[in-house]
């Protein structure tokens, strides 16, 4: 029996194990695109091309405040850092100077990002440039009621947005597995929106009935007919940005699409570009899933590398097991995520949720949903074993502990096994 070896990305490192080549159901990793050669010349070009909309120098005046919305650390792979200069240069060669801008970090309701990640993020030279601010969900002070949308959600934003003259939205669009994908209008909500706005968006991620839990709607692909993007798109819609630079990376975590422009037409054709790469058609689920992050920061801690969690549970069979390779450097963040636990049941943790609504209260009701479909064995650090098994995954410190385990619960002498190098972006879509 010849063995395969495969090298799966862990933090910012690699690990490395075998399986038997005849047990290899699926290596999902989806459908390379090239990146650009030169990405300061593609994002400049991109500009000036815009999709359905005036290149961005015919929009602005010299005397324009801006107001740049640029996602939390955890979105790093964007190479903001790489691309703000480029902007802020093109700015200033259309009279903008740069104390006329503001780079306001749309963490939602994520914690505040430090300094040290303000110049992982902009750069060293941006964030001396310009003002660089965290938004504050909690700050109502500085929340500007701007309307309400259909599902009478309450739209409150960031002053900094309403009081600007011209609002750039940048991020990434890659599958997300509660809005459908990312991007687009989740830069205004829940990026720079109240946390009361954020509550009432993102409680569109539950079935209507208690204890009915997360809703199918709200998942991975969707959006048609998924009434949290809906909702949220009545929010961005509300703001009415003035131009989107979005980027979609490659297998690779490298840049191969940007769209700007219009902020709903350009973020679709986005959107188009992540099924081409990372929607990937399979007939069969495996009895086991091995699926990496991606490495860092997709697995900066178990509240993002739940998107893996979700991913790799459409490739398992029910009753099957899920290896997520994640090293949750920062597995404690944020601490509100392990508080839901507290609560014995998923119909109590649903009803606390409800009371008080926020993402990480949706992702512990998804988690016990995992728990329901199978063994979610987590491989990671030693010092991640209790906060882990607090969240109601198995920790693993070896592939080879992991293995061993998936292969006693799984309860087959050759089962199928399927591998997910990009899990946290490659999406299973079961033909079926």
């Amino acid at each position: 029996m010849n063995n395969k070896e495969f090298f799966l990305k862990y933090g910012k490192k690699t690990i490395s194990f075998e399986i038997p080549e005849e047990l290899l159901l699926y290596d999902i990793k989806g459908r390379n695109h090239p990146p650009y050669e030169d990405l300061a010349e593609a994002y400049l070009s991109a500009l000036d091309q815009p999709i359905d909309s005036p290149p961005l120098k015919n929009l602005l005046k010299p005397t324009d405040r801006i107001a740049i919305i640029v996602s939390d650390i955890t979105r790093s792979w964007q190479r903001n850092a790489e691309t703000l200069p480029v902007l802020l240069d093109y700015l200033n060669r259309e009279g903008v100077a740069d104390e006329q801008v503001t780079i306001i970090i749309g963490v939602g309701g994520h914690r505040k990002n430090t300094e040290e990640e303000f110049i992982e993020l902009c750069s060293a030279d941006v964030c001396h440039r310009v003002r660089v601010v965290n938004h504050d969900a909690w700050d109502s002070e500085n929340m500007v009621h701007v309307g309400k949308t259909s599902r009478g959600t309450e739209v409150r934003v960031n002053r900094i947005v309403t009081e600007a003259d011209k609002v750039i939205l940048t991020g990434g669009v890659i599958y997300h597995y509660m809005a459908g994908f990312g991007g687009g209008r989740k830069s205004i909500l829940p990026g720079v929106a109240s946390i009361e706005t954020i509550q009432q968006n993102h409680l569109l991620g539950l079935k209507e009935k208690i204890g009915g839990g997360s809703s199918p709607l709200s998942a991975s692909a969707i959006t048609e007919g998924n009434p949290l993007h809906e909702d949220m798109m009545e929010i961005a819609a509300l703001v009415d940005p003035d131009f989107l630079v979005n980027v979609v990376p490659n297998l690779d975590g490298e840049i191969a699409g940007i769209f700007t422009g219009n902020w709903i037409t350009a973020w679709h054709k986005a959107c188009q570009l992540v099924v081409n790469i990372f929607g990937v058609e399979i007939e069969h689920q495996a009895d086991i899933v091995i699926a990496s992050a991606g490495g860092y920061p997709k697995d900066i801690n178990l509240y993002q590398s739940q998107k893996t969690i979700d991913n790799a549970s459409y490739a398992m069979k029910p009753g099957g097991v899920s290896i997520i390779v994640a090293e949750c450097p920062l597995i404690e963040d944020p601490p509100e995520f392990f508080d839901w636990f507290k609560h014995k049941d998923i119909v109590s943790l649903e009803k606390a949720a409800r009371k008080n609504f926020l993402i990480s209260g949706w992702l512990a009701i998804k988690q016990l949903e995992y728990e329901q479909l199978g063994t979610i064995l987590l491989l990671t650090e030693e010092k991640n074993v209790e906060l882990a098994s607090k969240a109601h995954v198995e920790p693993v410190t070896s592939m080879e502990e992991a293995l061993r385990i998936a292969l006693q619960r799984c309860g087959k002498q050759k089962p199928s096994i399927t591998i997910m190098s990009q899990g946290a972006n490659t999406f299973p879509i079961l033909k079926s």
